[in-house]
């Protein structure tokens, strides 16, 4: 049961901080989170879990905060702030991956004992890091794209309807190509099923809960 409340906490934590970080420093505030998102999502799906009997690699949570970034700046803003932030995010995690790449080739001293583990989670990062980065770049577009087309077609209206339509449909996109490119060949077909199957109905459970934080965005003055 303490997967359940941590996957939960974690929910409501990630989302409170996309708030949080939107009414201290507005838009400059969402930018920072999808540049911190990007790297904990990444890493965090290194990690496979067993949620409300469900196996899923653990990072859905933090990623689906980064379609609540986008929508805010879309809905407050405009689309061409939101899809400045889908371009830090992919400038990040490009960046990140290459430092983390030539970081592992430095020899390490006979003191060292964190290399090895440095290693088992950073050695996966091309792989997993250029799954994420087509899917990324692929989904979190087309989430500005249709967020944008919905919006001009109801205006301020239906904001709850706009925001689930558009994200889920992003979540299914990017479920599809990340667990296609990220985990052929390292896992077996069975486990794969699991992981999109499970990814996929946790990710439009949280993109139904991501509602509320949406319409308080809205309401704030950064």
């Amino acid at each position: 049961m303490i997967n359940e409340v941590l996957w939960i906490g974690l929910l409501f934590i990630s989302f409170l901080i996309v708030i949080l970080a939107y009414k201290l420093f507005g838009k400059t505030g969402l930018y920072i989170w999808m540049a911190v998102g990007i790297i904990l999502a990444n890493i965090q799906v290194m990690k496979t879990i067993q949620v409300f009997g469900l196996v899923t690699a653990l990072g859905n949570v933090i990623y689906a905060s980064l379609f609540l970034v986008t929508d805010i700046l879309n809905e407050n803003h405009s689309k061409k702030d939101a899809q400045k932030a889908v371009w830090i995010g992919f400038f990040v995690l490009i960046s990140m991956t290459i430092i983390m790449q030539i970081t592992l080739y430095f020899v390490p001293h006979e003191s060292d004992f964190l290399s090895e583990h440095l290693s088992a989670i950073f050695s996966l990062l091309p792989r997993i890091a250029f799954a994420s980065l087509v899917a990324y770049l692929i989904s979190q577009s087309h989430d500005v794209w249709f967020f944008a087309k919905l919006k001009k077609k109801h205006h301020q209206n239906h904001l709850w309807l706009r925001n689930n339509i558009s994200t889920i449909s992003s979540q299914l996109l990017d479920n599809i190509i990340f667990t296609l490119i990220a985990f052929v060949g390292i896992f077996s077909w069975e486990i794969i099923g699991q992981i999109f199957l499970t990814s996929l109905i946790l990710k439009v459970i949280v993109a139904g809960c991501d509602t509320p934080f949406i319409y308080l965005a809205r309401k704030i003055k950064p």
